[in-house]
């Protein structure tokens, strides 16, 4: 079993999935704590409602002590705006998801409504999400899972986000098992410096 530091800046919707997967047993994870940056944050207060201990840390030197608490696996980007500086211990266990197929409409400045207008204003018929490790420069970690959803004419930036974000919802817990199944080094070893 996969134990996992959920990092959350807004609604928590990300976490909502875990803990219902989680309970439903397809996803084989356990979450140790969840830390947000932002004090108000919903996500927050519905990590309280679940049960698993809530913490507000605003930035690295704050969120790393609280980890050191905990035995964590993994840590879990689950709509955290702010680049995050891992401990040493858990340089090579972070893992991201972003709302497009990367290496497309990815990198600084690239992150949620900005993804999804910009793939609206290519043209694109198709976007998806991206789970992946992070390391030190945004979105280049290594890949774990891709989804693609397929995109219509007319569709708005609405419409895109409301896609991707379903397509979210069954790749991060995905990829959360293929980690938990195959380790984190598997992914690391696989892709070319």
């Amino acid at each position: 079993m996969l134990k996992i530091a959920v990092l959350l800046s807004g609604s928590g919707r990300t976490l909502d999935n875990f803990h219902e997967r989680i309970s439903k047993g397809t996803l084989d994870a356990e979450i140790q704590v969840v830390i947000s940056n932002v004090g108000d944050a919903l996500g927050l207060s519905k990590a309280e409602k679940y049960g698993y201990p809530a913490f507000h840390a605003v930035g690295n030197e704050t969120i790393n002590p609280i980890l050191q608490d905990y035995s964590v696996d993994v840590v879990c980007l689950a709509g955290f705006l702010k680049l995050y500086t891992p401990p040493q211990a858990l340089a090579r266990s972070v893992i991201n998801i972003h709302p497009s197929l990367i290496p497309a409409f990815s990198g600084d400045g690239f992150y949620g409504s900005r993804v999804h207008r910009a793939v609206r204003e290519r043209g694109c018929l198709v976007s998806g999400c991206t789970v992946h490790f992070a390391s030190e420069v945004y979105d280049e970690g290594p890949i774990i899972v891709q989804k693609c959803v397929e995109l219509e004419y007319e569709d708005t930036a609405e419409i895109i986000a409301t896609k991707v974000f379903a397509a979210e919802c069954e790749a991060f817990p995905e990829a959360l098992n293929r980690v938990n199944e195959k380790g984190v080094g598997f992914f690391w070893q696989r892709v070319q410096s």
